[in-house]
């Protein structure tokens, strides 16, 4: 089981920028699709982009453009750059396989981190 843990969430004003951290601590990102997933208050989740492990990427309309996902070199860290953000972008992200909570590999979901865009 591979424990997954968000960082970089923050309170930014309306056009700016943030980047997300995901910390694994397993070899997941060398083996499968993985995401990055966001929660606002009173709404289900959703998944707001995704990598397989040969890099192909996709994202929900609503932020492509926007964001960007990607994993370092080292395949330990999965990044969201978070560019031109919006009021509506305002969540908390999570990141997690694609699809969520395959078994074989996570079992929950980490404890988010809390991007909060505003004037």
């Amino acid at each position: 089981q591979v424990q997954l843990v968000e960082s970089g969430g923050d309170l930014v004003q309306p056009g700016g920028s943030l980047r997300l951290s995901c910390a694994a601590s397993g070899n997941i990102f060398r083996t499968i699709s993985m995401a990055w997933y966001r929660q606002a208050p009173g709404k289900q989740r959703e998944l707001v982009a995704g990598v397989t492990g040969n890099h192909t990427t996709k994202y929900a309309l609503s932020v492509k453009d926007r964001f960007t996902i990607s994993i370092d070199n080292a395949k330990t860290t999965m990044y969201l750059q978070m560019d031109s953000l919006k009021p509506e972008d305002t969540a908390v992200y999570y990141c997690n396989t694609d699809p969520p909570l395959r078994p074989e590999w996570v079992r929950s979901w980490g404890q988010g981190t809390q991007v909060t865009v505003s004037s």
